[in-house]
C-alpha cells in the first residue's frame, strides 16, 4: 500500500428497542447499559493505542451518540461528522467517496454505522462476498489506500465487545 488509511469501522452501540416509545426508528438512543457498555470498549480502544483523526458518523441518534462517546474517549478528541451515506440503506459508493475526499488529510477514520450496511461494506471493502457480522459495539479495523479506498484493503482485525472491553482491563 503507497499510503493507507485506518478505517475503523463501528458498529452503533446497544440501543433502546424498537416500539411505541420511539415510533420514529431515527431518533432511538443508547441504552444506559449501552452506553455504559460503550464507554468501557472505548477505553478497550484506548488501550490498544488506536487514535482516530476524525470520526464519521450516521446522523441517527444511536449512532452519533457511539460517535460521540468514541470520539471524547479517544485521545485528541476528534471531531465528530454526519454523513448521510452511513444511515441504513446509504450507498457504499458514496461512503467511499467520502473516504477518498477526507483521506487526503486523515490517515485515521471511524466509521459509526448499522448493520447490514456496515458489514457489507467491510466486504466490499475486503473484496470478499457476503458480509461481515457486527455485534453492537464491535469494531473492525480494514486498511485501505487512499488511491483506492474500494478496496481491496487489508483486515487488521475485528473485535467483539466484550473482547474491548476485556482490553480495557
Amino acid at each position: 500500500m503507497a499510503t493507507p488509511i485506518e478505517l475503523y469501522l463501528v458498529r452503533h452501540a446497544i440501543a433502546a428497542e424498537r416500539g411505541p416509545d420511539y415510533p420514529d426508528d431515527r431518533r432511538r438512543p443508547l441504552t444506559p447499559d449501552g452506553i455504559a457498555r460503550w464507554r468501557k470498549s472505548v477505553a478497550g480502544l484506548r488501550s490498544a493505542a488506536v487514535a482516530v483523526d476524525l470520526v464519521l458518523t450516521s446522523p441517527l441518534t444511536r449512532a452519533r451518540q457511539t460517535a460521540d462517546l468514541l470520539a471524547a474517549g479517544l485521545p485528541g478528541k476528534p471531531a465528530v461528522e454526519e454523513v448521510a451515506a452511513l444511515a441504513p440503506g446509504g450507498a457504499a459508493s458514496a461512503i467511499t467517496e467520502a473516504i477518498a475526499r477526507l483521506g487526503r488529510r486523515h490517515r485515521r477514520l471511524a466509521l459509526v454505522g448499522h448493520e447490514p450496511d456496515l458489514g457489507e461494506l467491510a466486504a466490499r471493502l475486503l473484496r470478499a462476498r457476503g458480509s461481515v457480522p457486527f455485534k453492537k459495539g464491535g469494531v473492525c479495523r480494514i486498511d485501505v489506500d487512499v488511491a483506492t479506498p474500494g478496496g481491496p484493503g487489508t483486515l487488521r482485525w475485528c473485535l467483539t465487545p466484550r473482547l474491548l472491553r476485556k482490553l480495557a482491563g
